[in-house]
């Protein structure tokens, strides 16, 4: 089905596309996974590389996060974008692949020097130190991996005068549907 709406059928061009973009509402989307116990957690990522051909996003983190023992027991998310210039809100469902070691060398390699320290701590995110900065700070590949996102559903939603909602499915090839907001 082709929806003719200003409502664009495709938000990779316009929200996703915008990456490179440090103010862009679509770089620092909220990511929720669920944790083995089955307790849900959400938190704020930054989004490094959009393949609208793939239908794949990107997203770097260290090894021994919380997130990866969530997606390696459940390799499913959701994404949460709100762009509150377009009162526009996109949720995201997608798989989860998680790569590191060899198989992102050349991803660790186009790591600007000054983002590689997130990826330094041989210790989990979130692990008790006794102070502020007390904790490893030299960068470290063995402990960068790569989340790998294949979106399976793209949800629109449109807060203007008019709400209008539209959903796009992988399993669809795409096409868009519209639902009740």
């Amino acid at each position: 089905m082709a929806l003719s709406d200003p409502l664009d059928p495709h938000p990779w061009a316009r929200e996703l596309g915008t990456l490179h973009d440090r103010h862009a509402p679509a770089r620092h989307p909220t990511l929720a996974t669920v944790s083995p116990d089955g307790m849900p957690k959400a938190r704020t990522v930054v989004l490094r590389a959009a393949d609208r051909s793939l239908g794949r996003l990107e997203i770097h983190t260290n090894l021994h996060s919380s997130k990866i023992a969530d997606l390696m027991a459940k390799p499913v998310a959701a994404l949460h974008v709100w762009d509150s210039g377009s009162w526009l809100q996109i949720r995201l469902q997608v798989d989860v692949k998680v790569a590191s070691g060899t198989d992102v060398a050349d991803t660790w390699a186009r790591v600007p020097e000054r983002s590689r320290t997130a990826y330094s701590s041989s210790r989990a995110p979130g692990h008790p130190i006794p102070a502020a900065l007390a904790y490893d700070h030299a960068p470290d590949p063995a402990v960068f991996a790569v989340l790998q996102l294949d979106i399976q559903t793209l949800d629109l939603l449109h807060l203007g005068a008019d709400h209008r909602r539209a959903q796009f499915t992988r399993e669809n090839d795409w096409a868009g549907q519209w639902l009740v907001p």
